[in-house]
């Protein structure tokens, strides 16, 4: 999954940045208004970190925009002013929840994750025939054998996983599993596929990823 911080405090943006990474997030940042809006806009992320007090442009600006440009991903605002108007402003012009600086990464990522289930994110275990992913232990399973993932594995297993019978472009899974700094002349989606084939589909008879030639990829039970 892919998410979006527009945060101009440096050390901040790095420190949730790092974290997410760490829980298999892919992340972009923006460090002002007007380019996160910029991205906000032509990208499709899973959810948006918005701080209020911007360059440029501030947060509530960028927010009441990108929802009237039909925007749909989940907003957590960051505000440094616990005041009850700043969240009364923000939720009334579409952010999803708020979270006042200073503020410890485990309830960000909580709250995080609560947008995520909102969004259809949230089943406990993923299942698809005999593969099962459970995100809350990131622990895989191809019937009763375990699968070693590593962190960009697990986080292209757990797209196909939520995509099931979908074909999906190398672009599209490009856009959820890796940031902005991808490469997309490169084949690395093919290499991270043929990673995973070889530990969840190599050594069993019924294959679940499979070549779409010419356009990507899908997982089905045939």
């Amino acid at each position: 999954m892919r998410i979006l911080i527009i945060e101009d405090e440096k050390k901040v943006a790095a420190f949730i940045k790092r974290g997410l990474e760490q829980e298999s997030y892919a992340v972009d940042v923006c460090s002002d208004g007007i380019e996160g809006e910029h991205f906000a806009e032509i990208n499709n992320y899973d959810a948006i970190i918005l701080d209020i007090m911007l360059p440029k442009k501030s947060g509530l600006d960028v927010l009441k925009d990108i929802k009237t440009a039909g925007v749909k991903a989940p907003v957590l605002l960051l505000t440094a002013r616990d005041t009850i108007d700043d969240r009364v402003k923000g939720l009334n012009v579409g952010a999803d929840d708020y979270l006042t600086k200073p503020f410890a990464f485990e309830e960000l990522l909580a709250r995080i994750r609560v947008l995520l289930r909102r969004g259809g994110y949230g089943t406990p275990i993923l299942k698809f025939a005999d593969l099962t992913l459970d995100p809350a232990s990131r622990k895989a399973k191809r019937g009763d054998v375990e699968v070693e993932l590593t962190v960009k594995e697990y986080a292209l297993l757990e797209y196909l996983l939520r995509n099931p019978n979908r074909v999906l472009t190398r672009t599209l899974i490009a856009e959820h599993v890796w940031d902005q700094s991808f490469d997309s002349e490169t084949n690395v989606v093919d290499v991270y596929i043929n990673h995973l084939r070889a530990k969840i589909d190599k050594d069993f008879p019924v294959k679940l990823i499979h070549t779409i030639r010419g356009v990507g990829y899908v997982m089905k039970d045939e």
